[in-house]
């Protein structure tokens, strides 16, 4: 589908004062902040008794519970792809991992009291849908078993789905097991773009499953688009994007493309000089703000847009907005617990991560134990520094008083070091001061995570290429 130059031009009306100097001045690497402390901080100190202890420890404010699952599997490898994963065509690999899965489960169960309601669950990759119709009853007949699954109708329930290998008859089944959002990889609709990235997924097949969820009354649709991959133009973004917005998903995730062939064996297929130049890719960045803006959606914050009336967008202006290793979600105070290779649960004042390695955590578990490989506990700094760098990645803001009053200290005292790394940002209009709360400009919103890396306290003087670039 070609878009007309005059729809574009229409679109390209900013929300707000473009400066791409200032933009590309500060692309520089950082984390995307799906918790603090990151991943980089975890330790391999850290073991199986103190994720047992923070689960134990867990019960006595008894918040609910939010249940990731990672499956793995993929059927063929997208160049792309950061993700931990395993191609493979063998539909063999799925049943022990479910049982290895189910072990998972019923060693974490008696440290939870599983009274408290799971209010949110999801699936996540790799791909869930490699699993065929019975295996993923099986799984949610498993997770129902050992910590008891909510009817709930504000019950937040999601998996991800591959469109080039489900159905209508797949959706049908996913809402009879319980699942009322679906989130779909679409990437890009150009087709040279997705030969490109080894993902070739006819537009048809994205609108058919849309149009079945809608029916189907599914709460809340989101799909992933990606810019900044190989052969991407401005106006052939701009395309995807039209094409896109006639959809009308409640939620669209629009992901910078990190290009980092030296840690993702993946991304080597992808050949440098078919990346867009940095110039194009904030092109592309703008073009994607203003034609999504222009079409009522809300910029959450860094790639996340969702409609006025979605959960997301509703959570936001309330101030109950999280943000979790999945990204942003309505669901606020859960524990959350995570469930196979590579999973990370945050319990408490813990975060605990499963082997990376498929073979450690299957050993792990055919031994009995808990297949945690590392983690951290925080300290009393890191949960003050944790609370201020999610509220502004939430909220675009941060209320110094309500963070005396949360804590019990004086906040602008206490976060005197963050405040003057805030000062040059400031100066360039990223932040302004209102009062005592910190709050992010428009601009300031594509770079949140720069005014969110003031307050690291773990920071390296000079992030590197362990970190994804900003824009």
């Amino acid at each position: 589908m070609s878009v007309p130059a005059m729809s574009v031009h229409r679109a390209m009306a900013d929300p707000f004062a473009w400066d791409e100097a200032l933009l590309r001045r500060y692309d520089t690497h950082g984390p995307r902040y799906t918790s603090y402390p990151t991943a980089n901080s975890f330790s391999d100190d850290f073991g199986v008794e103190a994720y047992q202890a923070a689960l134990a420890r867990s019960n006595a404010d008894g918040r609910p519970l939010s249940i990731y699952v990672h499956i793995p599997f993929c059927r063929k490898a997208c160049h792309y792809c950061a993700c931990n994963k395993i191609a493979t065509k063998n539909a063999k690999v799925v049943e022990p991992y479910i049982s290895r899965l189910d072990r998972e489960m019923v060693l974490v169960k008696p440290y939870l009291d599983t009274r408290r309601e799971v209010a949110q669950l999801h699936w996540g990759g790799g791909t869930p849908s490699f699993l065929n119709l019975d295996q993923m009853s099986d799984l949610i007949d498993r997770l129902d078993a050992r910590f008891g699954l909510s009817s709930a109708r504000d019950r937040d329930y999601a998996i991800e789905i591959d469109p080039r290998e489900a159905d209508v008859f797949t959706l049908r089944h996913l809402q009879a097991l319980g699942f009322n959002r679906l989130s779909l990889g679409v990437q890009d609709l150009d087709p040279r773009v997705q030969r490109a990235v080894n993902r070739v997924q006819p537009r048809i097949l994205t609108e058919a499953l849309l149009d079945e969820a809608d029916r189907l009354g599914f709460r809340s649709l989101n799909l992933d688009l990606i810019y900044g991959l190989p052969l991407q133009t401005r106006d052939s973004f701009a395309a995807t994007l039209a094409q896109v917005i006639a959809m009308a998903p409640a939620r669209l995730s629009v992901f910078n493309y990190a290009h980092m062939p030296e840690r993702f064996a993946a991304q080597r297929h992808i050949r440098a000089e078919d990346l867009p130049k940095p110039e194009e890719k904030l092109a592309i960045l703008r073009t994607t703000v203003a034609m999504l803006t222009e079409a009522g959606y809300v910029h959450i914050g860094m790639d996340h847009f969702a409609r006025a009336n979605d959960s997301l967008a509703i959570a936001q202006r309330e101030g109950t907005l999280q943000r979790n290793f999945q990204g942003y979600s309505s669901h606020a105070q859960c524990d959350l617990v995570g469930l196979g290779v590579s999973a990370i649960s945050c319990i408490d004042d813990v975060y605990a991560q499963n082997h990376t390695s498929l073979d450690a955590y299957e050993a792990a578990l055919d031994d009995s134990r808990l297949p945690t490989a590392r983690g951290i506990r925080l300290s009393f700094d890191d949960q003050v520094r944790r609370h201020a760098i999610e509220r502004l990645m939430c909220e675009m803001e941060l209320d110094l008083d309500e963070l005396s009053e949360t804590f019990g200290i004086d906040a602008p005292r206490y976060l005197a070091d963050a405040l003057t790394r805030l000062g040059p940002l400031q100066r360039d209009g990223l932040a302004i001061m209102e009062g005592r709360r910190v709050v992010a400009t428009p601009i300031g919103r594509l770079l949140i995570r720069h005014l969110a890396m003031a307050f690291d306290a773990r920071l390296p003087l000079e992030p590197d290429a362990q970190f994804s670039r900003i824009v």
